[in-house]
C-alpha cells in the first residue's frame, strides 16, 4: 500500500496529462462503438469548443497547484486536520479522504452552483451543451472551475490531506467525469447496478436534462450515495432526456464567445429588475 501511495505522490505533469488524454481517447472510441444516442453533429467542432474550455481549467489547475504547494507541507508538519487526529490504516484513510473530497469538492459545491444565483450564472455554460459526450466533462467556465478549486482547498484543509491522497482523488475524478459524461450505452442492468454506489453514465445524463426538476438532481461525481442520502437522486428512461438548457440559445452551444459571455448577459426588465437575456428575441 505504501508503494501505491508513493507512486501517486510522485506523479509527473506528463503522467497526469497522459491520463487525461488517454481517457478521452478511450471513451471517444467507446462512444463510436456503443453510443447511447446517435447525434447528428460535427463531433470535432463540438469538441473544439469544449477543449478550449479544458485549456482554461488546466491553466487554473496548474496555477492553483503552484499557489497551494506549501499547504500540503504545512499540514504534514503542523498535524492540522481530521486525518492527523486519528491513527487509521492507510487504505481506510485513503477511502475516507476520497469520500470527503467527493462530498465537499463535488457534491456540495455542485449543489451550490445550482442553488446560488451568482454561481449558477457560470455553471450554466456546462449545461448549455446540447450534445453531451465525453468532451462535455471538460466544459466549465473558468470562474466555475475556480470556485470548484476553492472547495477542494477547503476539503484538503479540513481533512489535513497528504498530497498523495489528493492526487489519487484527482485521478479518480477525471476517470468518473469522462465515464459519466461519455455517450456510451451500457446494459441497463449493469448501469443501474453501478449507480447504487457510483455515478453511472445514465445517472449523470438526467442531470443534463434541459428542464427542472431533473436539472437539479444527481449532483455527485464519483459516488451516487450523496444524492441518495440527500434525496437528489433520480433514475428514469434516458429516452426522455433533452440536453441543454431551456433558457439558453441552443444554436450557440458551440459558440465559445457566446458561452464565455453567458454569465454576464443581463438587461433591465419593465420593473427595473436585472434579468438574464440569453435567447435571441
Amino acid at each position: 500500500m505504501n508503494a501505491f501511495i508513493d507512486f501517486f505522490a510522485h506523479l509527473t505533469s506528463l503522467q497526469k496529462f497522459v491520463w487525461i488524454v488517454g481517457l478521452l481517447v478511450v471513451f471517444w472510441l467507446l462512444e463510436g462503438a456503443y453510443p447511447l444516442r446517435k447525434f447528428k453533429y460535427d463531433k470535432w467542432q463540438h469538441a473544439f469548443t469544449n477543449f478550449i474550455l479544458l485549456s482554461t481549467t488546466i491553466v487554473i489547475n496548474v496555477l492553483f497547484g503552484i499557489a497551494t504547494v506549501d499547504i500540503f507541507s504545512w499540514l504534514e508538519v503542523s498535524g492540522f486536520g481530521l486525518l492527523n487526529m486519528v491513527d487509521l490504516p492507510i487504505w481506510v484513510e485513503l477511502i475516507l479522504a476520497v469520500m470527503l473530497l467527493d462530498f465537499l469538492a463535488q457534491y456540495v459545491v455542485h449543489f451550490m452552483l445550482h442553488k446560488v444565483r451568482f454561481m449558477w450564472r457560470f455553471h450554466m455554460v456546462h449545461h448549455s451543451d446540447t450534445n453531451v459526450d465525453v468532451t462535455s466533462g471538460t466544459r466549465h467556465h473558468p470562474i466555475d472551475y475556480f470556485m470548484r478549486e476553492l472547495f477542494s482547498l477547503l476539503a484538503i484543509l479540513i481533512a489535513g490531506l497528504p498530497l498523495a491522497y489528493y492526487l489519487v482523488y484527482r485521478i479518480l475524478t477525471v476517470l468518473f467525469t469522462y465515464f459519466s459524461h461519455a455517450n456510451i450505452q451500457l446494459p441497463r442492468a449493469l448501469d443501474k447496478a453501478i449507480s447504487m454506489v457510483f455515478v453511472s453514465p445514465n445517472t449523470h445524463k438526467f442531470h443534463h436534462h434541459h428542464e427542472m426538476p431533473w436539472t437539479d438532481t444527481n449532483f455527485g461525481n464519483i459516488f451516487s450515495i450523496w444524492d441518495r442520502v440527500f434525496g437528489t437522486f433520480v433514475y428514469h428512461d434516458t429516452k426522455d432526456i433533452v440536453y441543454g438548457l431551456d433558457i439558453l440559445d441552443d444554436g450557440k452551444a458551440n459558440d465559445i464567445m457566446y458561452q464565455l459571455k453567458v454569465p454576464f448577459a443581463y438587461k433591465k426588465n419593465s420593473s427595473g429588475i436585472s434579468t438574464q437575456i440569453i435567447k435571441e428575441e
